[in-house]
C-alpha cells in the first residue's frame, strides 16, 4: 500500500477528505494512490501539508508517489 494511503486512513479520512484538505479533485487522489498517475512535486506538496507531515517526510512522500507511479504505460 502506498505511503500516502497509510498517512491518510491514520487520520481516518476518506480520500474526499483529503483531497477537498488538499484543494485536488477526489478521481485524481485515488489515481495517485492506485499508481495511475504520476504525481506533480505541486500535487505532493499539497499533500504534504493537508497531512502535517514534515518537510523530512514530505521528501519520503514524494518519492514513494513517484515510485508508485513508474508502473505506467
Amino acid at each position: 500500500m502506498l505511503r500516502l494511503s497509510v498517512e491518510r486512513q491514520k487520520r481516518g479520512w476518506t480520500k474526499s477528505e483529503l483531497a477537498r484538505r488538499a484543494k485536488m479533485q477526489p478521481g485524481e487522489l485515488g489515481k495517485i494512490e492506485a499508481g495511475r498517475l504520476r504525481p506533480y512535486p505541486s500535487q505532493l506538496r499539497k499533500l504534504g501539508r493537508a497531512l502535517g507531515v514534515p518537510i523530512t517526510e514530505d521528501a519520503s512522500l514524494m518519492v514513494e508517489a513517484a515510485l508508485a507511479g513508474d508502473n505506467l504505460p
